[in-house]
């Protein structure tokens, strides 16, 4: 689409990573450090016309990523490595540009988004360590990683998650599909991997929190399916805490794409 001065404008596609530890979220709020803001700051360097960065997951304060994505439309002919390399010059330690590529302009991750995997991780043990710290939810035993994984099973499939969300959440349209939740042990580490169509806010952290308290017998087994049922936060358990969240993956539709994305 050109412009007003005849030049076509263009959108470029970035995967980003960063640790959320010292961010109030994704989204842009006056006067905080976000990763929003920060990396439109990092656009701005290169062309100080970019107005806006789309991002498909607003993650929340703490929460990490590996697999976010962002568009923005430009009319400069920069290639993806020039948006990446650039862009990671102007960025701080803890947020980088993954990969890049061209997309039509106007493009938003958001609602081209198939599914989204994300992490979460459990440092299981006695003992606390620094090295995990904010990274991980420190969690003493006993935790019954049997009953976690069956507990797990119960949100497989297509239910009315509305019990599995903040009460800051007022969407009205509260069914998603949950495809797969994988529990990886190598204790002490424990990461519990849910994959779905969509998530609410703090569903995940929600959801591990739930397994956690039923898995140290906070809750009685079947709290998941009786909390589908009835739609009732207090059905639930604690809401885990940001450090152990990862946004893994995003996957959308890469046909949109226009060119390579760099690097392959």
């Amino acid at each position: 689409m050109p412009n007003d001065e005849g030049r076509v404008r263009t959108g470029v596609l970035l995967t980003l990573a960063y640790d959320g530890r010292d961010f109030h979220g994704f989204a842009p709020q006056p006067g905080v450090r976000t990763i929003a803001g920060t990396l439109l700051q990092a656009v701005r360097s290169i062309d100080p016309l970019v107005d806006q960065i789309r991002g498909a997951s607003r993650t929340d304060a703490g929460v990490h990523a590996q697999g976010q994505l962002v568009a923005f439309d430009t009319d400069k002919t920069i290639p993806p490595k020039g948006w990446a390399l650039g862009i990671n010059q102007a960025l701080p330690h803890d947020v980088a540009v993954q990969s890049a590529s061209r997309v039509a302009a106007g493009f938003n991750p958001r609602f081209s988004n198939v599914r989204k995997t994300y992490a979460y991780t459990l440092h299981l043990n006695a003992v606390r360590d620094p090295l995990k710290h904010r990274r991980a939810w420190w969690v003493q035993p006993p935790l019954d990683l049997a009953l976690l994984k069956i507990e797990s099973s119960a949100l497989i499939g297509t239910h009315d998650f509305a019990a599995f969300r903040s009460a800051a959440d007022e969407r009205e349209h509260t069914i998603r599909t949950i495809e797969s939740v994988v529990i990886e042990v190598t204790l002490p580490r424990v990461v519990i991997r849910v994959t779905g169509s969509g998530f609410m806010h703090n569903m995940v952290r929600i959801v591990v929190g739930t397994l956690v308290d039923v898995a140290r017998k906070r809750l009685s087994a079947g709290a998941v399916g009786r909390a589908l049922l009835d739609g009732d936060r207090r059905s639930c358990g604690i809401t885990a805490p940001p450090d152990g969240l990862l946004l893994e993956t995003i996957e959308c539709d890469r046909s949109v794409t226009l060119d390579a994305t760099w690097p392959s």
